[in-house]
C-alpha cells in the first residue's frame, strides 16, 4: 500500500510541476524537468539526511518513469486541463498528504525517532513544492499566509501515532491523508491562516 501511495504521490506531484510549467509556456524539456523536481526534491532530500543509499529512484527507476510519463501526459493531451491557481493547488494538497505520510514511513523504517519522522514527512511533502514554485518564480506556497506546512505536521502526526505507537499502519496512512488534504483545501476555501508575527518597531 505505502508503495502504491508513493507512486501516487510522485503522479501527482509531476502533474503539478507540470501544470506550473505551462503556465509559464515553458517546452517539453522544461516541463520534464519541472515535474521530476516537483516530484522527486523532497524525497530526494530526506534520503539525503536520513543517508539512505542509493537514493529512492536510484534504487527503483520507475519513479522517474512515472513523473515523466505524468509530465509527457500533461504536455501531449489533446485536452488540457485549465491550468488554474485553484486547480495547481488543490493537485498540490494532494501531493502535500501524501508525501507527508511517505516521509514518515520512510524514516520510521530506517529507526529515527518520532520527531525526526515527523520532520522528514514535512520536509518529503514541502521541498517539492518549493523546488517547483521557485523555479517558475513563485513564492512558495509553504511562505504564504495559507495553513500549508501546518496541515502537513498535523499529518505526520497523526501518521507517527497511529503507525508506531498504536501500531494501526492502515489506518495511520488513511488518518493521516484524510486530516492534512482536508485541512489543506479548507485552508485554500477559506484563507485559514496561523496569527501573523508583526513588528512594528523601525
Amino acid at each position: 500500500m505505502i508503495y502504491l501511495l508513493d507512486l501516487f504521490g510522485v503522479m501527482v506531484f509531476a502533474v503539478t510541476g507540470s501544470l506550473a510549467a505551462g503556465r509559464k509556456h515553458l517546452d517539453l524539456f522544461g516541463v520534464v524537468v519541472l515535474a521530476l523536481a516537483t516530484a522527486l526534491g523532497g524525497g530526494t532530500l530526506r534520503d539525503l539526511i536520513l543517508g539512505a543509499h542509493p537514493i529512492f529512484w536510484v534504487a527503483d527507476p520507475f519513479y522517474l518513469a512515472v513523473a515523466g510519463s505524468a509530465a509527457l501526459f500533461i504536455f501531449m493531451a489533446p485536452k488540457r486541463p485549465s491550468i488554474s491557481s485553484s486547480l495547481l493547488q488543490s493537485a498540490d494538497g494532494v501531493g502535500l498528504a501524501v508525501f507527508t505520510v511517505i516521509g514518515c514511513q520512510r524514516a520510521m523504517d530506517l529507526g529515527a525517532p518520532s520527531s525526526i519522522c515527523m520532520i522528514m514527512g514535512v520536509m518529503t511533502g514541502v521541498v517539492g513544492g518549493m523546488i517547483r514554485d521557485m523555479l517558475t518564480n513563485e513564492i512558495p506556497l509553504i511562505l504564504r499566509k495559507e495553513i500549508y506546512a501546518t496541515a502537513s505536521l498535523a499529518g505526520a502526526i497523526i501518521y507517527v501515532i497511529f503507525a508506531r505507537h498504536l501500531h494501526m499502519e492502515n489506518l495511520a496512512a488513511l488518518l493521516a491523508i484524510s486530516f492534512t488534504l482536508t485541512l489543506r483545501l479548507a485552508a485554500i476555501r477559506w484563507q485559514l491562516s496561523l496569527p501573523a508575527f508583526h513588528n512594528d518597531e523601525g
